[in-house]
């Protein structure tokens, strides 16, 4: 039970970041982003992996709602950089 309830939190995770990354790559700006979130999001998905790596009883399909969260992330600090030289080049920095 603890793995379905694992999986929900997940799953419901993964259907907000594709959201923000569409929201960073339209709005072309920093503006109202933290760096220091994402980066500390990235970390945990980086531990919640490796915890699944490491367990002795191996489910794969949780570690692929993991994988895809954690690439949603890489996406959106992608467009963080993107959009900070963008904000640089306007001047708004």
């Amino acid at each position: 039970m603890s793995e379905l309830m694992e999986i929900c939190m997940i799953v419901a995770f993964g259907f907000s970041w594709p959201m923000n990354v569409i929201k960073s790559y339209k709005a072309r700006t920093t503006k109202g982003k933290s760096l220091a979130f994402l980066v500390l999001i990235f970390f945990g998905y980086i531990c919640g992996i490796a915890s699944k790596l490491l367990a002795s009883s191996f489910k794969w399909y949780v570690l692929f709602f993991y994988v895809l969260n954690f690439l949603m992330v890489g996406a959106d600090l992608v467009l963080y950089y993107r959009n900070y030289k963008l904000d640089k080049k306007a001047g708004v920095l």
